[in-house]
């Protein structure tokens, strides 16, 4: 298998809720920094993975506070 083919059978974790947070850099939705959205497509499936794998910390450290600065934002 291609490197290009093994790279797209990982599927990229965005939701299209695509707001990024000012204070951390993350994407609300994804949870990736604009770096690895826009690198996604060049990365290889390694690549791909190793994002994937820091998500879920991301989202447990980050999440809560995201989404408190986003309801302050629609608030306003």
């Amino acid at each position: 298998m291609s490197q290009g083919a093994d790279s797209a059978s990982v599927a990229s974790p965005c939701n299209s809720v695509c707001i990024v947070d000012p204070v951390t850099g993350l994407c609300a939705g994804c949870f990736r920094t604009l770096e690895e959205i826009s690198g996604w497509i060049d990365f290889s499936a390694t690549e791909k993975r190793k994002v994937i794998a820091a998500l879920d910390a991301r989202r447990s450290n980050f999440g809560a506070a995201i989404e408190s600065r986003l309801e302050d934002r629609v608030e306003r």
